[in-house]
């Protein structure tokens, strides 16, 4: 098979309780690409123990004003298992920034730190998730996945990322396909 069959940018992934990956246990993953190549995600429920303001003192960026206020307490999210050392940041409006996947006309997923300056002096882009790392799937990986039951599937609602806490996510995103978290096997198995 040499094309996609169902393309999920812009869609969550939700793992399985029986996930073989503990790193991707009850996680909540927000596709910013997949094609032909493969794919590409943040892990949007898996905040790390490190507030925003610890990074940008780290990185040595201000974080100021009312910008200070707003972004200081949010947490710095484990982003998936490729590239820990390096942010990203998950935002809308999408914007102009130097280093941007433009998901859609909303959404785009930055690696670029003229918007983390942005987020420190002038307080936008408001909605934003920023990780340390990310996930990817090689061409065909992500697709045996979905035939091994691996994950379920669902069109992203950015407000459940940008709208609820990070334990609430999940649960939210599971809603969207009209079940319960609770009533999802800890066993695969094929209709």
């Amino acid at each position: 098979m040499d094309t996609v069959s169902s393309n999920l940018t812009h869609h969550f992934l939700i793992a399985m309780p029986h996930m073989a990956d503990s790193g991707f246990t009850h996680t909540l993953t927000y596709i910013a690409e997949h094609n032909e190549q493969g794919a590409l995600g943040v892990i949007v429920n898996r905040p790390l123990d490190m507030k925003l303001s610890t990074l940008f003192e780290r990185i040595d960026l201000p974080l100021d004003g009312a910008a200070q206020q707003y972004f200081s307490a949010q947490p710095v999210y484990f982003g998936g298992p490729v590239q820990t050392d390096r942010g990203f940041v998950l935002h809308r409006p999408s914007g102009e920034w130097h280093s941007t996947l433009k998901v859609n006309a909303e959404v785009g997923l930055t690696s670029s730190r003229d918007i983390l300056q942005s987020i420190g002096t002038t307080g936008e882009p408001h909605d934003v998730l920023v990780s340390l790392g990310f996930a990817a799937w090689t061409a065909g990986q992500l697709e045996q996945e979905l035939a091994d039951n691996a994950w379920l599937t669902v069109p992203a609602d950015m407000s459940i990322v940008f709208g609820l806490p990070p334990e609430a996510r999940l649960t939210a995103a599971v809603h969207k396909l009209g079940i319960d978290f609770a009533q999802l096997s800890e066993v695969a198995g094929h209709a």
